[in-house]
C-alpha cells in the first residue's frame, strides 16, 4: 500500500482578521456620536430611553426626529455623562429636531451625501431599541429619493432619530419609522438644509 499523505488545514485568510477589526472600529465610532433620548416621567423623573440622536457638532448640537423630541429631554453621551436638552428647531413635516447641550468638543458625526447613495449598497444603524443601547443593524439600501432612505434594517421603538451610515460609517441619514416591513430614514442632505436654515434664523 503506498503512503497516504494529510493535505495541512487551510489557514484563516489574512484579511479576515483586519476587516472584522475595522467594522468594529466603524461601530464603535458610530456609537460614539450616538445619543440615547429620553423623556420625562411622572413628577419630573427622567424616563427610559424614547430615541436617539446623533451629535451633529462638537459644540453640542444633536440632531433627532421631531417625534422623538417632545418638550423637555434628557440626553445620554455614549460615555454615560447627562444633559438637559434645549429643543432649539422642530419640523414636523420631514421629522426633525435639533437639539442643544451645553458641552464641547463631542464627538460628531463625518456626513456623507446622501444622494451619492445607490441601491444595493450597505448601510447600518445605530440606536437604542428596546431597552438596548447602541444595538448595530446592518441592510441594504431599497431606494433613495429626496425625503427618504428606504433600507431592509432591523429597527425597533427607540432607533428613531439614530444614525444611518454607509459602509465607510459615514452619516447618510437619520433613522425614523418602519413602513412595509423598511426602514425608512430622513436623508443627511435634508438634514443638513434643516440645519442651514435654523442657522439663518438666529
Amino acid at each position: 500500500m503506498g503512503a497516504t499523505t494529510t493535505a495541512d488545514p487551510p489557514s484563516a485568510s489574512p484579511t479576515v482578521e483586519p476587516l472584522d477589526a475595522a467594522a468594529a472600529a466603524i461601530a464603535a465610532r458610530l456609537g460614539r456620536i450616538t445619543v440615547e433620548v429620553r423623556g420625562r416621567g411622572r413628577g419630573g423623573a427622567d424616563g427610559g430611553a424614547v430615541g436617539s440622536g446623533v451629535i451633529w457638532h462638537p459644540d453640542g448640537l444633536i440632531l433627532t426626529n421631531a417625534h422623538v423630541a417632545r418638550g423637555d429631554v434628557l440626553v445620554v453621551l455614549a460615555d454615560r455623562r447627562r444633559f438637559r436638552a434645549r429643543l432649539v428647531a422642530r419640523d414636523p413635516d420631514r421629522d426633525l429636531a435639533a437639539l442643544v447641550v451645553d458641552a464641547t468638543d463631542l464627538p460628531a458625526a463625518q456626513l456623507a451625501d446622501s444622494s451619492a447613495l445607490r441601491v444595493g449598497e450597505l448601510v447600518l444603524a445605530v440606536g437604542n431599541p428596546l431597552g438596548l443601547v447602541r444595538a448595530l443593524s446592518a441592510g441594504l439600501v431599497h431606494a433613495v429619493g429626496p425625503r427618504y432612505i428606504h433600507a431592509d434594517l432591523r429597527l425597533a421603538p427607540g432607533n428613531s432619530g439614530g444614525p444611518l451610515a454607509d459602509a465607510c460609517g459615514r452619516v447618510v441619514g437619520l433613522n425614523a419609522m418602519i413602513v412595509g416591513g423598511l426602514a425608512v430614514a430622513v436623508p443627511s442632505r435634508e438634514a443638513q438644509r434643516f440645519v442651514r436654515e435654523q442657522s439663518r434664523r438666529g
